[in-house]
């Protein structure tokens, strides 16, 4: 997995590329801590190169959220890949985040 980060108008944008599993969450959520630690509450991760999720990167995805919520910060994903989409609908994972297809709607949308 390989990602990139920047910061564009208050949000803090993880771009991922490659697989989310049990090999690549701990450096997703750790991002994220130092992140949150440095004050940082608004967060887009971009899942467009994204070829595949598995049950401990959802679960990674779960856990991020909570911790920022309870900063009463926000995450939201860009997801276009259709599998990837459906994932998230079988899972139920689609009502609890913010799905966009870019980064400039989630920007754009409160």
């Amino acid at each position: 997995m390989r990602r990139n980060l920047s910061d564009v108008g208050g949000w803090t944008i993880v771009e991922m590329y490659g697989e989310v599993d049990v090999y690549t969450v701990p450096t997703i959520k750790q991002y994220v801590i130092e992140r949150l630690a440095d004050g940082h509450r608004r967060f887009i991760i971009d899942l467009r190169g994204v070829a595949f999720i598995d049950s401990m990167g959802l679960g990674v995805l779960v856990g991020v959220l909570k911790r920022i919520l309870t900063v009463h910060g926000e995450l939201k994903l860009v997801i276009t890949d259709a599998n990837t989409k459906q994932l998230f609908a079988l899972t139920g994972l689609r009502h609890v985040f913010p799905l966009y297809d870019s980064v400039y709607q989630a920007r754009r949308t409160s």
